[in-house]
């Protein structure tokens, strides 16, 4: 009679067991952030040490929960389905690992950060990053910002900007000849748009405003060329564009516009850009390499674009 007994209290406990993992699991899903201990012990007082530590253990070890580590305190986080199934068979580590890089999306993340955050030893650390590009999960991508360092983020992702260095970078090294070529062709694009515009024989100011070209134009043209081996996007051209408007080549104004296009702002204005025939000569700033460079608001002492390590400005110097 008494094994009998037992059998009900034993499903009654394990019945308590999962209510309590499903009460943690609801608690998680309040905060996509994730929940710290002390939550779980405010909304649970009647719940005593062990049987928390047990249901959260349990919960950590079916990857339903994450814990995850801020620079202040860990927290309790629900597991996202989709991630749990690329990591399956990975251990708590592993999971752990490719959730913080995870966090960093196309910006990445550098070793010592995940070392930091992961508070694990570097050698373990490398065999599970070196594990987690073998199965073609995460994947290492050098930064222009610096150069002898790694970032690692998600197999899947195509890198930020700021990693790779955009258009202008082709590993890490700036492509000035594509810029120039770039320069030329956008420069060649709006003057043959003027030289058209006065072959009309319309009223002048018509004349004018026919002879603006907006920067998707523009780079409708440089596309059809087919002089890029990258996707450009709209807001590169106007990078180069601007380049010329402070070489003097172009003059830029702005149209307000009903339609609001990619090249038009939230409040619905358009930049036009215009070829100009310069009345004085370009000024010597313009004519250096700083003049006319896309990146001149990187450059800085110390950095990947520097003064001091500009072979640009070298060889200028040098003619």
């Amino acid at each position: 009679m008494a094994a009998a007994a037992g059998v009900p209290i034993k499903q009654e406990a394990a019945d308590d067991a999962m209510n309590l993992e499903e009460r943690i699991l609801e608690l998680c899903k309040s905060d996509s952030k994730g929940i710290p201990d002390a939550v779980i012990k405010t909304e649970l007082p009647h719940i005593d040490v062990q049987q928390r530590v047990t249901a959260i253990n349990r919960l950590l070890s079916t990857g339903k929960i994450d814990l995850v580590k801020t620079s202040t305190e860990l927290l309790y986080r629900l597991k996202d389905p989709g991630s749990a199934s690329k990591i399956k068979g990975g251990d708590a580590q592993e999971r752990l690992i490719y959730q913080i890089i995870e966090e960093s999306n196309n910006k990445g993340i550098w070793t010592r950060d995940i070392r930091i955050r992961s508070n694990m030893p570097l050698n373990q650390l490398n065999k599970i990053l070196k594990n987690l590009e073998s199965r073609k999960l995460i994947k290492a991508v050098k930064s222009v910002g610096a150069s002898k360092r790694k970032v690692y983020m998600l197999f899947n992702l195509q890198p930020d900007r700021s990693v790779t260095g955009g258009a202008w970078y082709s590993d890490q090294d700036f492509e000035s000849e594509f810029v120039e070529v770039l320069n030329q062709q956008c420069y060649k694009f709006l003057q043959d748009k003027v030289d058209a515009g006065a072959e009309l024989q319309i009223d002048p100011m018509l004349r004018r405003t026919r002879s603006y070209a907006s920067s998707q134009d523009v780079w409708k043209f440089i596309k059809e060329l087919g002089i890029s081996k990258v996707e450009l996007s709209v807001e590169d051209i106007e990078t180069i564009l601007h380049t010329l408007i402070y070489d003097g080549k172009v003059e830029m104004t702005v149209s307000a516009t009903q339609n609001i296009a990619s090249n038009s702002n939230s409040s619905g204005q358009m930049k036009l850009f215009r070829a100009l025939q310069p009345l004085t000569e370009t000024a010597g700033i313009m004519r250096m390499p700083c003049g006319v460079c896309p990146v001149f608001d990187q450059c800085y002492e110390g950095g990947v674009v520097s003064p001091a390590t500009c072979i640009y400005m070298k060889d200028w110097m040098d003619y």
